[in-house]
């Protein structure tokens, strides 16, 4: 069983900043791939940010230049920090990684509970 724990969001100003913090537990072998995503009431889910093993990254256009996605592996953690914050950014956001469990050559998709946050104007 993998698990992931996701913690940061709240209430913010626009312009102010938040960190999300997402942390996976279990039977992990290796987690090659972390993103983070958001979902606004009467919208689809749409991908934020995505950070790969080599540390690489990509971002949706919307966030390019205000948010940061970083990992730190030996912690099996993926972090969001979202400076220049938009009421538009608003939303559920959540934490997704591709995790290879030891003893098994498959990969799973394991998504965290979200966590909400809200941007004021």
């Amino acid at each position: 069983q993998v698990q992931l724990v996701e913690s940061g969001g709240g209430l913010v100003q626009a312009g102010g900043s938040l960190t999300l913090s997402c942390a996976a537990s279990g039977n992990i072998f290796s987690i090659p791939v972390m993103t983070w995503s958001r979902q606004a009431p009467g919208k689809q889910r749409e991908l934020v940010a995505r950070i790969s093993s080599d540390y690489s990254t990509n971002y949706a256009d919307s966030v390019v230049g205000r948010f940061t996605i970083s990992r730190d592996i030996a912690k099996k953690s993926v972090y969001l920090q979202m400076n220049s914050l938009l009421p538009e950014d608003s939303g559920v956001y959540y934490c997704n990684m591709r995790v290879q469990q030891r003893g098994s050559d498959e990969f799973r998709d394991d998504w965290g509970q979200g966590t909400q946050v809200t941007v004021s104007s």
